[in-house]
C-alpha cells in the first residue's frame, strides 16, 4: 500500500475568468515548486467562470474547487479551507505576480513565520504594472494607516496581493470577508492575534489580462478603508472622543462662570455654545467606540482584554447610575435657573448670565440620557444565550452564507 507524499505547500489563486492567464500561472508556480525541492499542489478556487479556465487549469496540472460565495475573499476562504497544504501562497491569476520565485515565501514560511508579505515596492514595480493613483496615492496611504492603527511596522505594503501563511494559524482566525477588504482583514486580524509577520521583496508585472481588472479603484479603496477604521475603534473613535470631550470639559469649567479674556480676545456664551457641543460629540464618539469594541469582543474579532473596561463601565447598572447623576445635575442647574426666571416675574433675563447655568445643565441632561441608553445596548451586545431556540435556527446553507457575507461588506 502506497500513501501520497504529504503536501508542504498549496499555491492558491482565485480565479473568475481568467482563461487568457490561468494556465501560465499554473505552469509557473508548478516550476517553481519543483525547483524549490517543495512537494505542493496549486489549487485554484474557482468563482463561477464561465470561459473556460477551471478546464484550462486542471490541463496545466492543478486542483480546482469552486467557491460557493462570490467574491476575492469568498473564493480565498473557500481555498484555504480546501487547501492540502501546511503553507499556503496566495496570488493574483493574472500573472502580474512571481509566481516562478516563490523561493523567499518558502523559506520565510520554513523559518517560522506566520504569515509572510510580499512587498512590491522594495522587490520592483514595472512601468504601467500598477495606476500611479494606487502607487503614489492609495497603496502608500493604506499602508501608512494599517501600520498606525494595528502596529505593523514590518509592513510597507499592505495590500500586496502575494503572500505566504501557515494554513492551520489562518484557519484559527475565523476570517470572514468576502470582497476585497479580505485582503486587509488577513492583515488585521493576524496582527491582532499577535502573529509573526515579516515581509519578502517581491515584483509586479503588467496585468496579462486583454479586459479590466476586477479590482475597482474608489469602490474598492473604501472599503479597505472602512475596515481598517472599523477595526480599530480605539483610535478611531474613543481616543479622538475623549480628547474632544476633555477640551470641552475645560471650556466649559472655564466659560460657566463668566467671559474668559485671552490677550486681546474674550470668550462669552456663543464659545460656550461650542464646549458643551464638544463635550456632546466627544461623549458620544468615545461611547459609540466602546461599544464597537464590545462587539468585536462578543464576535472574536479582537482580543477579548480590549473591551473588559467598556463591559464593565457600559453594563446597565453603571451606565444607569451615572446617567440617573448626570439627570440630575442638569435637572438640577434647569430648576435654579427657572426659579431664578421666575423671581424676576418671568420677564426677559441677560443671556450671558441665564445661559451660563442653562447650556451646561442641558448638556449634562443630554449626556446622561446617552449614556443611560448606551449601557442597554452594551448590555444587549454582551448577552449570551446558554442555547439557541429550536425554532429560530436555520441551516448554514451556501444561499444563506453568501446573504451573510452581502450584510457584512454592505453590498
Amino acid at each position: 500500500m502506497t500513501t501520497e507524499p504529504e503536501i508542504e505547500v498549496t499555491v492558491l489563486l482565485p480565479c473568475l475568468n481568467e482563461a487568457e492567464t490561468l494556465e501560465v500561472c499554473v505552469r509557473k508556480a508548478l516550476r517553481s515548486l519543483a525547483e524549490c525541492g517543495v512537494t505542493g499542489e496549486v489549487l485554484v478556487s474557482d468563482n463561477g467562470s464561465t470561459d473556460g479556465s477551471q478546464e484550462l487549469a486542471e490541463r496545466a496540472g492543478a486542483r480546482v474547487v469552486h467557491a460557493p460565495i462570490r467574491g476575492y475573499g469568498g473564493a480565498l476562504l473557500h481555498g484555504i479551507a480546501q487547501a492540502r497544504g501546511r503553507y499556503v501562497i496566495m496570488a493574483d491569476a493574472d500573472d502580474s505576480y512571481a509566481l516562478s520565485d516563490l523561493g523567499p515565501f518558502v523559506e520565510a514560511l520554513r523559518a517560522g513565520h506566520d504569515v509572510v508579505m510580499g512587498n512590491r515596492f522594495r522587490g520592483g514595480i514595472a512601468e504601467g504594472a500598477m495606476p500611479p493613483l494606487h502607487r503614489y496615492l492609495g497603496n502608500p496611504v493604506l499602508s501608512w494607516l494599517g501600520r498606525q492603527l494595528f502596529g505593523l511596522r514590518a509592513v510597507g505594503d499592505f495590500h500586496c496581493g502575494m503572500r505566504g501563511f501557515n494554513a492551520a494559524r489562518i484557519r484559527a482566525l475565523g476570517l470572514c470577508m468576502p470582497g476585497m477588504e479580505f485582503a486587509s482583514e488577513l492583515v488585521v486580524r493576524a496582527a491582532l492575534a499577535g502573529y509573526d509577520i515579516v515581509e519578502v521583496p517581491t515584483t509586479l508585472a503588467p496585468d496579462g489580462r486583454s479586459r479590466p481588472p476586477h479590482l475597482r479603484t474608489w469602490r474598492d479603496g473604501w472599503r479597505h478603508l472602512r475596515f481598517l477604521l472599523v477595526f480599530a475603534p480605539r483610535k478611531t473613535l474613543v481616543w479622538p472622543g475623549a480628547v474632544i470631550a476633555l477640551l470641552g470639559l475645560v471650556g466649559v469649567g472655564a466659560l460657566t462662570p463668566g467671559p474668559l479674556t485671552l490677550g486681546a480676545v474674550e470668550l462669552d456664551v456663543n464659545t460656550l455654545v461650542y464646549a458643551c457641543l464638544m463635550v456632546l460629540v466627544g461623549a458620544q464618539l468615545a461611547i459609540f467606540g466602546g461599544l464597537a469594541e464590545i462587539y468585536g469582543r462578543q464576535e472574536r474579532l479582537v482580543p477579548q482584554r480590549s473591551a473588559d473596561r467598556w463591559i464593565r463601565f457600559l453594563r446597565l447598572e453603571t451606565s444607569v447610575t451615572i446617567g440617573l447623576l448626570l439627570l440630575a445635575a442638569g435637572t438640577v442647574g434647569t430648576v435654579g435657573a427657572f426659579w431664578h426666571w421666575g423671581g424676576v416675574g418671568f420677564d426677559d433675563l441677560d443671556p450671558h448670565t441665564t445661559l451660563r447655568v442653562v447650556l451646561p445643565s442641558a448638556t449634562a441632561v443630554a449626556l446622561g440620557v446617552v449614556v443611560l441608553f448606551s449601557g442597554l445596548v452594551g448590555s444587549l451586545l454582551t448577552l449570551r444565550p446558554a442555547h439557541a431556540a429550536p425554532a429560530l435556527v436555520r441551516p448554514r446553507t451556501p444561499q444563506r452564507e453568501q446573504d451573510t457575507a452581502e450584510a457584512l461588506t454592505g453590498s
